[in-house]
């Protein structure tokens, strides 16, 4: 099921199953079975089977998680949702003293 361009048009569940594909790349190249990432993600074989094959649409975050740190990936979250760079509008205020909340006028 590999996909060309970008994975925001596919559904969830091709999302899911993309990533699935990908993380299986990922443990091959780092010379991983599926046994050895189970042990060291503490999770079953069998859920990083189903992830794989594209079979597991409702793994938790926690668990992929887990899954990326066994392959030593997870500085790729990094790239999933970065720190918001900060404007310079932003550190003039940060510079002048941080904001402590935000009030609307009525």
């Amino acid at each position: 099921m590999k996909h060309e361009g970008s994975i925001s048009n596919l559904t969830t569940p091709e999302i899911v199953a993309t990533l699935g594909e990908r993380f299986k790349d990922y443990r091959i190249a780092c010379d991983m079975t599926q046994k050895e990432v189970a042990d060291k993600s503490g999770v079953s074989v069998v859920t990083v089977r189903k992830f794989e094959n594209g079979q597991l649409y409702n793994l938790s975050l926690a668990i992929f998680i887990s899954l990326l740190k066994a392959i030593d990936f997870a500085q790729g979250l990094d790239e999933v949702l970065p720190e918001i760079p900060i404007s310079p509008y932003e550190l003039l205020k940060v510079q002048q003293g941080k904001r402590k909340r935000v009030r609307h006028a009525k």
